[in-house]
C-alpha cells in the first residue's frame, strides 16, 4: 500500500466518523504522525476539495467534492440503477418505504431509498451507513455470503445501537441460518427503537449476493402477525425479480417456500 494515500483516507474517515471538525493536532494524534505530516496531507486534500478549513476555528471538515464523488458512485452503481423501478413497485405494493443497500466492510450503505407512498414528511436516507448486524438488509446479505466471509462478519463483537441489538454471535448465526432458509431477514428494533425491517438478498449474473432490498417502518406495522408474512413474500418476490434483472441465474434467488 502507498502510505500517504492510506493516511489521507484515514483523515477522511476520521472526519466522517468523529468530526464534523478536527484540528491538525487532533488528526496527527489519531494517525500517529507528526503535525507537519498531517498538515501537509490536509493541505493536499484541501487543494483537491476533499476537506475545507473553517476560518474561525482553523479546524478541518469534509469538503464538497466528496459529494460529487459520492454521487458519481451512485450513478454508476448497477444495483441502484436497476433497483429504481422495482423499489417503487414494492413501496406501492406494501405502502412502506424501501431501501436498497450494499455491504461495505462491516456496514451496509443505503444506495437507494423509495419513500413510503402517502406517508408523512420523510428524510432521504441515501448514504446512510448502518452496522450490518443491526438491520435486516445486512443480515440478508450476510446470510448468503460464502462461509468464510460470513465468519469474518461474525467474528468481532456485534455492534449495539439499541437495547434490542443482538450481542451474541451465536444468536446472529442462528438468525442468518433462518434467513438462508426463509429467503428474508428481520430487524426488530435493533437499529432504532420502534423501527423494523424485512429484507431479501439480491444477486448478480455471477450468482453472488451483491446487496439487499427491503422495507423499513414501524415495528407494530411491519411485524404484526397479520401482515408480516404477506410483506415478507412481497419483499422476497421483488428481490428475486431485481436479481433476474441483474442477470442472476434462477438458482441464485432465495427460495420461496412458506416459512
Amino acid at each position: 500500500m502507498v502510505q500517504a494515500v492510506q493516511r489521507a483516507v484515514r483523515i477522511l474517515r476520521e472526519l466522517a466518523s468523529t468530526g464534523p471538525r478536527l484540528g491538525v493536532t487532533e488528526l496527527a494524534d489519531r494517525l500517529g504522525v507528526a503535525k507537519p505530516t498531517a498538515h501537509a496531507l490536509l493541505r493536499t486534500l484541501e487543494a483537491e476539495g476533499l476537506v475545507v478549513q473553517d476560518r474561525d476555528s482553523s479546524k478541518y471538515q469534509l469538503g464538497p467534492d466528496l459529494v460529487r464523488l459520492g454521487n458519481a458512485y451512485l450513478d454508476t452503481q448497477e444495483l441502484r440503477t436497476r433497483s429504481l423501478t422495482w423499489a417503487d413497485q414494492l413501496a406501492n405494493r406494501t405502502n412502506e418505504a424501501v431501501w436498497v443497500a450494499v455491504l461495505t466492510g462491516d456496514r451496509v450503505l443505503v444506495v437507494h431509498h423509495a419513500f413510503r407512498p402517502e406517508g408523512a414528511v420523510q428524510i432521504l436516507e441515501v448514504g446512510s451507513s448502518i452496522p450490518w448486524s443491526t438491520c435486516a438488509l445486512g443480515k440478508a446479505i450476510a446470510a448468503f455470503l460464502p462461509a468464510d466471509e460470513r465468519e469474518r462478519l461474525l467474528a468481532p463483537e456485534p455492534a449495539v445501537l439499541t437495547g434490542a441489538s443482538v450481542t451474541e454471535p451465536e444468536e446472529l448465526a442462528s438468525q442468518l441460518k433462518e434467513a438462508l432458509r426463509a429467503g428474508y431477514a428481520i430487524e426488530d428494533e435493533e437499529s432504532a427503537i420502534g423501527g423494523a425491517g424485512i429484507a431479501s438478498p439480491v444477486f448478480d449474473r455471477s450468482g453472488e449476493v451483491v446487496g439487499a432490498l427491503g422495507i423499513v417502518g414501524p415495528v407494530d406495522r411491519l411485524l404484526a402477525e397479520s401482515a408480516r408474512q404477506e410483506l415478507a413474500v412481497a419483499v422476497r418476490e421483488t428481490a428475486r425479480n431485481l436479481s433476474r434483472d441483474l442477470g442472476a441465474p434462477r438458482g441464485a434467488a432465495p427460495r420461496t417456500t412458506k416459512t
